[in-house]
């Protein structure tokens, strides 16, 4: 199960989807793309400071006082994860 935790400053991903073989898991496939698509947009799009630490099974992505725009990505990745979550939701859970 891949769990997609969001607190004020910080978005927390964790675990495996379990859904298939490595390398051919779609579930955990959408959900890393969601994520580096993210990350790559805040670096790209905005001048917010952004941190992230993606390790096998665990993403941590830390920020600061969100710019309007940072907001919409953020808000934007919770509707893409949110998604996969509802089509999948014995292996993705969203809190």
């Amino acid at each position: 199960m891949i769990e997609i935790k969001r607190s004020d400053n910080k978005i927390i991903v964790s675990g495996h989807a379990g859904y298939s073989t490595i390398g051919q898991d779609v579930v955990c496939a959408a959900i890393s793309t969601l994520l580096q698509a993210f990350y790559w947009s805040m670096e790209e799009l905005t001048n917010d400071e952004i941190k992230a630490d993606f390790r096998p099974g665990n993403a941590v992505i830390e920020y600061g006082n969100l710019s309007k725009e940072a907001t919409l990505l953020v808000d934007s990745f919770f509707v893409g994860v949110k998604m996969v979550a509802g089509e999948f939701p014995d292996y993705v859970r969203v809190s």
